[in-house]
């Protein structure tokens, strides 16, 4: 008997094979592990268009490992990346630390603003946690989730999709979640060119 299982996942990369990916159902903090390869045309295309960050109604077979997808419908295209070691942050991260530090909250939340004064994004900057605890990983393969931060700004009446960038700074003792409402936006573009260089 096949083993399948039906919900909506956001999608995350995998950090044991380039071959797979994570699947992290939505109300959970569990990945799947699910492999990008070996499935029928039609399914074959939509899969390898799968990238991080996306929300997906899915059904898994898990009775192998990894899973294979049976099928699959993308409901939104929100992007997720990751920037590790970076050699600096930029300094409105290092004043919302700040800020964290005076108010002695472990993660502080605060808007951004383009040149117009028009909201372009929400900065989550994170202290990093002591002993062997990696909350940066966690927040990037799922384990943590990120969805009551992407559930706050569609109730704010932002629509997806989104970019969000998890950048830890070598140096600095936080790392930021930093979300991109508009999708492809200067503030994104900004983002992908200052730590995500080999982005198109």
């Amino acid at each position: 008997m096949t083993a399948t299982e039906s919900g909506t996942f956001r999608v995350y990369g995998s950090d044991r094979d380039e071959g797979e990916l994570s699947f992290v159902e939505q109300g959970t903090e569990q990945p799947t592990y699910v492999r990008t390869g070996g499935y029928d045309a039609s399914l074959a295309e939509a899969v390898a268009d799968l990238r991080p960050g996306h929300l997906v109604e899915a059904t898994l077979d898990w009775s192998q490992e990894p899973a294979a997808i049976t099928d699959l419908a993308v409901l939104h295209r929100t992007l997720l990346f990751v920037a590790d070691d970076t050699p600096d942050i930029f300094e409105r991260a290092k004043e919302a630390f700040q800020q964290a530090r005076t108010e002695e909250m472990p993660i502080y939340p605060t808007q951004t603003f383009d040149t117009d004064g028009e909201p372009n994004g929400v900065l989550y900057v994170v202290a990093r946690q002591a002993g062997e605890r990696d909350l940066f990983a966690e927040f990037c393969d799922g384990r943590k989730t990120i969805e009551p931060m992407l559930g706050k700004v569609e109730a704010g009446g932002v629509e997806p999709p989104y970019e969000v960038f998890c950048i830890r700074p070598a140096t600095e003792p936080f790392f930021v979640i930093y979300i991109a409402l508009d999708a492809g936006g200067l503030l994104a573009e900004t983002l992908h060119d200052e730590y995500d260089p080999e982005h198109p």
